[in-house]
């Protein structure tokens, strides 16, 4: 969670490419509530956070590590804030503790995907880089070996 300001704004601005179907909206939301409550704080939770805890050799790609030096191109998971509750209460329910607990975790929307939660944090996950990897989803296609893309296109053309 942090407070929003002009620079987490310009950050989410930046991001839109990554996320198109929810930065946008989400920032729009932000606008709006400025417009109608200036002056009020407001409080974003970003639902990558949760998946910051990913071990290296989970989140880094099979790339060359100047992309991700470069261009931060790793795995970011997405629906981070579900998971984190879905592993909390799951654990509760299951009467585990929490921080010393292995729990797989579905978040089942229009957008999908599926976490290893061990000790309390994000172990792995199914999106990667943007909420289009990992699940197929009820709009996006899911993971996609890359050469069936060009291997159409060839087709195609």
């Amino acid at each position: 969670s942090c407070l929003v300001t002009e620079e987490v704004k310009e950050k989410i601005c930046s991001l839109f490419e990554i996320a198109p179907l929810h930065n946008p909206a989400n920032l729009e939301g932000v606008l709006s509530i400025e417009k109608v409550l200036p002056g009020v704080p407001q409080v974003t939770v970003f639902d990558t956070s949760f998946h910051q805890t990913i071990p290296a050799v989970n989140y880094m790609y099979a790339l060359p590590h100047a992309y991700y030096d470069k261009y931060r191109v790793r795995k970011y998971g997405f629906h981070g804030t579900s998971h984190r509750y879905v592993a909390r209460i799951g654990a509760e329910l299951a009467g585990l503790d929490f921080e010393n607990s292995k729990i797989i975790t579905c978040h089942i929307g229009n957008g999908a995907s599926v976490t290893a939660v061990l000790n309390g944090k994000s172990f792995d996950t199914s999106m990667g880089f943007s909420p289009l990897d990992g699940l197929v989803m009820g709009t996006r296609c899911g993971s996609v070996d890359a050469s069936a893309v060009t291997y159409i296109g060839e087709k195609e053309a």
